[in-house]
């Protein structure tokens, strides 16, 4: 059944490819978007100075829903308990079409819109995922359908998801459990990438969680009888975990950070502290790796003779693929055709990857096709799967990097800030919005992604893997 699905949407994305010629509202759209770029990339190279990370990205946020309030949106701040969290409305009735934007950065990675390494601000952070570009290229997308409505071209209701903490604590969580999809008919999510494509793919489910251990301080040399290591059990740990990896499936990802291992060299520590992170390709995989790795934690302070404690970060789901969504993706950009790059650009790029070690090919500015989605994907995690087992969701990548550039790094932080970004935010934004206006147009294009939505999740019964409590705000 699940064959027959999608080659049933393979054909429908060939059909609607081949058949739709731009319309006057994706002219509409393009003229729109063209006509705020300027702001646009203004807002974008601001949070991209600001480079405010998970939760306290007061300024950033600020300046997104301020510019959706004055193109006439009506804001919602600080939903689900997180201040920088928000929603930005206009219109009425059906469809109801969302759209994310982040705009979280990423610690240590600080940048100079350079193509060599050189921080902007040393050991600060920077936006090596391209969130400056995220939030604010979705904003455009959401302004340009919200013109269209206004003008009578199209019906229904668009929603802008301010939506703050994906790097770290995943913030679309709360709100989620906050309801604020519950009357969304389809999401849209875009991410910068190395290339365009109608992503498919799904992502790793993932639990983040905190091991603790607690002992008895002593002198090192002095009585170092009288102490029980807090450091060992972490040791101990770490080393189980590593022996631990030979043992799951291929699937599975294991990381951790020691984040606390003993102050001084001549005292026995009597506390230590450890970031850990089990992922796979499914949420079902994860749990059973999450409760044989808290076992771990107690044999470790078993044999240390301390106390431990393990503490739930948080967590978060695979993306639940919509192949039919994909298909009326992919049909508009190949209406948008490729990006177009300066010699400069390219040269910026070849230095990018010059400087990374990478082969100097360039940009991939084509258009790749849409592939067939994959069981077990690799790649990182994203709460948007989350979003996507409450609601329909359509994912897009655009390239805002050269070819193999390291994500998470300084070479992203580098093209965010420069034209390279704001040519796939402008690009992304007028993707999204032509795929948002397919959906308002034409009821049964809602239906056919709707459809594929429930056939996929089933009967499972979506349950967020986050602590008691409201969001960690003040966590570190």
């Amino acid at each position: 059944m699940r064959k027959s699905l999608i080659t049933l949407f393979a054909l429908f994305s060939f059909s609607i490819a081949h058949t739709q010629k731009m319309s006057s509202n994706n002219k509409a759209i393009i003229a729109s978007i063209e006509k705020h770029e300027a702001e646009l990339i203004k807002i974008s190279d601001e949070i991209w100075g600001l480079a405010e990370e998970a939760f306290e990205e007061t300024k950033s946020s600020e300046l997104l829903a301020n510019y959706a309030e004055k193109n006439g949106f009506k804001i919602e701040r600080g939903v689900a308990g997180i201040p920088t969290a928000f929603v930005a409305t206009y219109g009425t009735g059906k469809p109801v079409i969302s759209v994310l934007g982040e705009f979280d950065a990423l610690p240590g990675i600080s940048q100079k819109a350079e193509p060599t390494k050189n921080p902007l601000n040393e050991g600060e952070a920077g936006h090596g995922c391209g969130h400056n570009l995220f939030g604010t290229g979705s904003l455009g997308a959401a302004i340009a359908i919200k013109e269209l409505i206004e003008k009578g071209e199209i019906k229904g209701t668009v929603k802008f998801m301010g939506t703050p903490a994906e790097e770290k604590f995943f913030g679309k969580i709360w709100m989620v459990n906050a309801g604020l999809w519950d009357d969304v008919d389809v999401n849209i999510s875009w991410h910068p990438s190395a290339e365009i494509k109608s992503d498919v793919q799904s992502s790793l489910a993932l639990v983040d969680f905190k091991v603790e251990f607690y002992g008895q301080a002593a002198h090192a040399s002095a009585d170092p009888w009288n102490g029980r290591s807090a450091s060992d059990a972490l040791e101990l740990y770490t080393t189980g975990i590593n022996y631990y990896r030979e043992h799951v499936k291929p699937t599975v990802r294991i990381h951790y950070h020691i984040q606390d291992g003993g102050q001084v060299v001549n005292v026995v520590p009597d506390y230590s502290k450890l970031w850990v992170r089990v992922r796979d390709t499914k949420r079902s995989g994860v749990l059973p790796v999450y409760e044989q790795v808290q076992k771990m934690a107690e044999g470790a302070a078993i044999m240390a003779n301390v106390d431990y404690k393990v503490s739930l970060i948080s967590g978060i789901y695979e993306v639940l693929v919509n192949r039919a969504g994909g298909a009326i993706m992919q049909n508009n950009l190949e209406l948008l055709g490729p990006i177009t790059y300066t010699s400069e650009e390219i040269a910026f790029g070849k230095k990018i990857q010059e400087s990374t070690g990478k082969p100097q090919v360039g940009m991939n500015s084509t258009i790749s096709p849409l592939l067939e989605t994959k069981e077990h994907p690799g790649g990182g995690s994203t709460d948007v799967g989350d979003v996507s087992w409450n609601v329909a969701n359509i994912n897009l990548g655009v390239t805002t990097a050269p070819e193999g550039t390291p994500w998470h790094s300084w070479a992203v932080v580098a093209c965010g800030g420069m034209s390279i970004g704001h040519k796939g935010m402008v690009y992304a934004s007028k993707a999204m919005a032509m795929t948002m206006a397919d959906l308002m147009e034409d009821p049964k294009l809602v239906e056919k992604v709707k459809g594929e939505y429930k056939e996929r999740k089933g009967d499972e019964k979506y349950e967020a893997i986050i602590p008691d409590g409201p969001p960690p705000i003040d966590r570190k």
